[in-house]
């Protein structure tokens, strides 16, 4: 596979209207992280027990957790700035989002994996941890 065409016939892998989709709501998520807007970053998040969120610190298990740790946390601990970013679309309902980023001196990487629900693209998993220096 070549990155940037179909794998076989039954899946485009960044199909271009997809791909500015999850883009768009990729990037107002990282403009969330930097506002500290616990509203959309929350609204982001799939609804739902299934969801979870592993990071730095904490393993989340259901929104409800997500959304009680963003509300719970100091938001001067979000500000980052981020680096090296990948977006790829798998079909029309599929997406991950990649970033490489560096927070008060620590450089770190995000994943999430985006799908496309009734009411719109949401994140079903994230992972958030720092690397080794």
């Amino acid at each position: 596979m070549d990155g940037g065409g179909n794998q076989g016939d039954s899946m485009e892998i960044n199909h271009p209207q997809t791909l500015a989709e999850v883009t768009r709501h990729f990037d107002h998520y990282q403009q969330a992280i930097i506002d500290n807007d616990v509203a959309v970053l929350n609204e982001l998040f799939w609804h739902n027990a299934l969801t979870l969120r592993y990071g730095t610190g904490e393993n989340l298990y259901g929104h409800a957790e997500i959304a009680a740790f963003r509300g719970a946390r100091d938001p001067r601990s979000a500000a980052r700035v981020v680096g090296k970013s990948v977006v790829t679309s798998y079909g029309r309902d599929a997406a991950t989002t990649n970033i490489e980023f560096t927070r008060a001196g620590r450089n770190g990487r995000q994943s999430q994996t985006w799908l496309r629900m009734p009411e719109g693209w949401r994140i079903v998993a994230a992972h958030v941890s720092y690397r080794d220096e």
